[in-house]
């Protein structure tokens, strides 16, 4: 008997247009509305009972897509980011592996692109593949564009960002990169992360976060450059029209100040990935009260003061082993 298999990604489709080759206007009537956030995927209580697909893919309007690593594939299960200009596009982030039998992006990435191409026909199209930090889970999946063509890979070290994106004075100063007509901005974010950055999108109000603000656990490894970080990230977001702050993974139930385990591969009643524009000040207030090392919860997000720190990485193992253990025995159940 044949087992017939899900499908490598699906993705919301917004109903195609009549291609041109003209310029899309990227200004007026910023920002818009884009679709509703959808019913991420979010994993099964075993992995052999998953059908998820690997990557889901939203389309959030005609010229930007969010995707979702699944859960089924790597607990992390981060989103990426890719945002279409008139000259180029960029992705945010790549995922946490270079394989494409695990994780197809570079094919996914490609049919998008060719998609948009034929309702946007231009010559020599080009791709940025850029980062919201240099963790493993954000940048594993740069070698499937190694030999992309028309293709930059951008370094993801503090000093490749700097140079790639001209910053003469980091972290503070605000940048901009042109897409062609959609003109993104960006700071430097540090203290997750050294090369850590945030980027707004005029075209969408989205506000691109890393890990440096989600629903999910705030790892400050570097507290100081942490706490500078919310600091700038809030006066860069208070005269902006920010629609949704945008992070990296989902970590957060939707009980108050209860997270999912670190290693969960099961989430089902994990919070939207979006957050309001008036929770940076929240978290900035929150991080102030939490100046010494320690673990401190919140409503939809929990401070790390120090990072992974040993003891509190203990208490989410044991959590992890009781958690697995009761979604095994609703496996089994059903």
């Amino acid at each position: 008997m044949t087992v017939e298999q899900p499908p490598p990604y699906h993705r919301l489709v917004i109903p195609s247009s009549e291609a041109s080759s003209a310029d899309i206007d990227f200004a007026t009537g910023a920002p818009i509305d884009g679709a509703d956030e959808p019913l991420w995927i979010h994993g099964a209580p075993s992995r052999k009972q998953s059908t998820d697909p690997a990557v889901q893919v939203h389309q959030s309007d005609r010229n930007t897509f969010i995707l979702r690593v699944s859960k089924a594939v790597s607990f992390e299960a981060p989103f990426i980011f890719l945002l279409f200009g008139n000259e180029r596009a960029v992705l945010c982030d790549t995922g946490p592996s270079a394989d494409p039998a695990k994780i197809p992006l570079r094919r996914i990435v490609d049919e998008l692109v060719g998609a948009w191409l034929a309702e946007h026909p231009r010559d020599d199209y080009e791709l940025v593949v850029a980062h919201t930090h240099g963790h493993h889970d954000h940048r594993d999946g740069d070698r499937q564009f190694a030999d992309r063509p028309h293709t930059t890979v951008v370094g993801h070290t503090a000093e490749e960002v700097r140079s790639f994106y001209g910053f003469a004075e980091w972290p503070g100063q605000i940048v901009s990169f042109d897409l062609g007509g959609r003109v993104l901005e960006l700071t430097g974010t540090p203290g997750h992360h050294p090369a850590s950055i945030t980027v707004y999108d005029p075209w969408t109000g989205f506000l691109l976060t890393g890990d440096t603000i989600m629903p999910g656990r705030l790892y400050a490894k570097e507290y100081t450059e942490f706490m500078q970080s919310l600091d700038r990230l809030l006066e860069f977001a208070a005269p902006r029209t920010v629609t949704r702050v945008l992070g990296c993974h989902i970590e957060m139930s939707r009980t108050p100040g209860r997270d999912y385990p670190a290693g969960s591969t099961y989430q089902p009643d994990e919070v939207p990935l979006r957050l309001p524009v008036e929770r940076i000040a929240e978290i900035r207030d929150a991080a102030r009260a939490a100046a010494k090392p320690g673990v401190y919860v919140h409503g939809d997000f929990i401070i790390w003061n120090g990072g992974q720190r040993l003891i509190p990485m203990l208490g989410q193992a044991l959590r992890l082993i009781a958690y697995q253990r009761a979604n095994r025995k609703q496996a089994k159940r059903g």
